[in-house]
């Protein structure tokens, strides 16, 4: 501001009155603009907590850890949310698993939204009626969109799409409700459309080979489709227990890796994302390299 005052001066010494008024107005406009330019929405994907994995379900110490770790991170960055996409737990309905994990994520301050997604041993690998709703009186809704700056997110139960033979009516019910949230995107006037749940559809490509930790084929096909007509540019799963990646023409798969236990190379840690422009970006960190600003 000092340097568009002693501009200023220089025209007033010349006489420039229109000049110098003018030179001001875009002085001013400028500084204005910079101060309207948007900053990224950044948020932390978390998952696959699931107390007691590492030692069989006779304790939890080192879930409690890593996970009071990574809440004490993310307190640090101060994202715009926090979303944990499933495997809250390891042991399905498990009461003291259950009050650790609430303990532990009541600590995130309270201006971050948290946000739980359910997983397969939360719901079991073949959800019912009464699992789901043992699982939505601990912890809510299980499928629904929320919306942050120019990012619009939809939210799914994975285990009624992955298996949905013991509950097809809730199935059903949930396909039909994506249906109506992609119009809701759409009227949003979002940039960005991005879908969490658990398990991924696939890990490196769309067409590859059915197995345990993606989506069967015949399903997969059908929900990629409609998410590639309704303008999803990525999918945040987890369920691996590793990071994987891949891409389904321009929509990205994003698999990642555990705040818990993980089964591969990857470190325990979670995901940094930053979204501006309609443009999504991300990048994994393990619990002892997170940066120390967002």
């Amino acid at each position: 501001m000092i340097v568009y005052m002693n501009t200023i001066v220089k025209f007033l010494n010349r006489g420039g009155l229109f000049s110098a008024a003018a030179f001001l107005i875009l002085a001013l406009s400028g500084c204005t603009a910079q101060k309207d330019i948007k900053q990224p929405l950044v948020f932390i994907q978390m998952t696959d907590t699931q107390f007691g994995f590492f030692e069989t379900d006779q304790k939890f110490a080192k879930e409690t850890e890593n996970f009071e770790k990574a809440v004490a991170a993310a307190n640090r960055l101060k994202p715009a949310f926090v979303i944990i996409t499933g495997d809250l737990v390891n042991k399905m309905g498990d009461q003291a698993q259950i009050a650790e994990y609430k303990r532990i994520a009541a600590k995130l301050d309270p201006s971050i939204q948290l946000y739980s997604v359910p997983g397969n041993h939360d719901v079991d690998n073949k959800p019912t009626p009464g699992i789901l709703s043992a699982y939505r009186k601990e912890f809510g809704t299980d499928y629904y969109t929320f919306k942050k700056g120019d990012l619009f997110a939809i939210v799914l139960n994975s285990g009624l799409i992955s298996d949905p033979s013991g509950a097809l009516e809730e199935s059903e019910q949930q396909l039909k409700w994506l249906q109506s949230a992609f119009k809701k995107a759409k009227k949003s006037g979002c940039k960005s459309i991005v879908v969490f749940q658990h398990h991924p559809f696939f890990l490196q490509t769309p067409d590859e080979k059915d197995q345990y930790f993606n989506i069967p084929t015949s399903i997969r096909k059908k929900y990629l489709a409609l998410f590639k007509e309704n303008g999803v540019s990525h999918i945040f799963a987890g369920h691996l227990h590793k990071n994987s990646f891949g891409k389904d023409g321009e929509m990205e798969m994003v698999t990642t890796g555990p705040v818990g236990r993980p089964l591969g190379k990857d470190p325990s840690g979670f995901r940094i994302a930053t979204v501006k422009d309609g443009k999504v970006e991300h990048a994994y960190y393990g619990l002892d390299e997170i940066p120390d600003k967002k």
